[in-house]
């Protein structure tokens, strides 16, 4: 059956493409030169952050209303994934100013994005997430934070762990139950809590196996009181609010892990065309160029998958569940996969930190933890399936 000539096949849009060009030059310049540096001393990566804020890159997806630069979920995506090329802690700015701001965007009133996104617009503040709890992880409807109501001001006590960029970002969104008596899952609310607020400090921080320039904290509330309308819509909605956020957000962590693979795909494919064995280039060896096509090939059904997925998260489809689910699961897999064979082309050398591949290898074993385990991941895809 002869097709549609006019048909244009599925492929980025120009201004996507000249998005990862801006983005790639300012990773190569100002980024990637300190990325071990940063791993090694477990530091901040100021510098990212700095140059992320000049260039509209800090929280891209922050709309024009708000003073920011409105990237749709695609093109944020695309920042994510070329930040993560060069500097996995340095990507999670752009995400978990995402991931900290969503709650915001989905259920807030105007007032609340009007003075909490315009900062994160401008650089002057970024925005963390606090939902999970040291005994409620996975199960986060079991959460023991709480938040009294006060007159018109709301009480929190309780604490957050692993809080991505916590003591650095200067807004949180935390959960906590609102009606301890209420049913399960419908008594927490979402509130923001800012870092000056009194009673309310932070841990020591994480040793971690990766992304160690992005400090990884618990957040501790004693007696913290915020005004009542910080509460993030109405009370009892704050746990369906983060179930909405993470779907939107879990692309955002299959594009980081895109992004990691695609740099150990790079480092390791150079790497093997300039490395000699028994005469010649060890790139010309057939057992290492299937090794090669099938990372490769891995990377880019990856990348397709988190595409397919943005799209679907800025079109808010009713199967965004899935597909997020399903992009962030097979991309952080790959991600693991990828690396993992990177270090084993680079042979002895892979495995030292004189190269960048044994980095993103630790970095990359995140994607499949953080927002949602990939066996909790499989469990949101087979419930989609068999509802179907």
């Amino acid at each position: 059956m002869a097709g549609n000539k006019d048909f244009d096949l599925y492929r980025t849009s120009e201004f996507h493409e000249e998005l990862r060009d801006a983005v790639r030059a300012v990773c190569e310049a100002r980024i990637a030169p300190h990325a071990a540096d940063v791993d090694e001393n477990a530091r901040y990566p100021q510098e990212a952050h700095d140059a992320l804020i000049e260039t509209d890159f800090f929280a891209p997806h922050v709309g024009e209303e708000y003073g920011g630069v409105g990237a749709d979920a695609l093109a944020t995506c695309i920042v994510i994934e070329e930040v993560a090329r060069v500097c996995g802690s340095s990507s999670l700015i752009p995400a978990v100013n995402k991931l900290g701001s969503m709650p915001l965007i989905l259920g807030g009133d105007e007032d609340l994005k009007k003075k909490y996104l315009t900062p994160l617009a401008k650089g002057e503040a970024g925005f963390s997430y606090g939902l999970s709890e040291a005994h409620a992880g996975s199960d986060t409807a079991a959460m023991k934070t709480k938040a009294r109501l006060d007159g018109d001001h709301y009480v929190l006590n309780g604490q957050k762990s692993w809080i991505t960029n916590a003591g650095v970002s200067e807004f949180y969104t935390v959960l906590a139950v609102t009606d301890p008596d209420g049913p399960r899952g419908r008594n927490i609310s979402a509130f923001i809590v800012e870092k000056s607020d009194e009673g309310f400090t932070f841990g020591e921080k994480e040793k971690k196996m990766g992304i160690k320039g992005s400090p990884t904290r618990e957040l501790l509330f004693d007696n913290v009181r915020i005004p009542a309308d910080r509460m993030i819509g109405e009370p009892g909605t704050g746990l369906q609010l983060a179930l909405r956020t993470l779907d939107h957000t879990r692309v955002t962590i299959g594009a980081q892990a895109v992004g990691i693979a695609q740099g150990a795909l790079e480092f390791a494919t150079n790497y093997v065309k300039e490395r000699q064995a028994f005469g010649k280039r060890i790139a010309d060896f057939q057992a290492l160029q299937f090794m090669l096509a099938d990372m490769a090939m891995k990377v880019e059904t990856a990348r397709q998958m988190v595409y397919v997925a943005a799209a679907k998260s800025e079109r808010e489809d009713d199967d965004l569940g899935f597909y997020g689910a399903a992009a962030k699961c097979y991309a952080s897999d790959i991600a693991m996969e990828v690396t993992t064979d990177a270090v084993q082309l680079l042979g002895g050398y892979g495995y030292t930190s004189d190269f960048p591949v044994e980095r993103m290898m630790r970095d990359a074993k995140i994607t499949q933890i953080y927002e949602g385990t990939n066996q909790i991941q499989r469990l949101v895809m087979a419930r989609s399936v068999l509802a179907r």
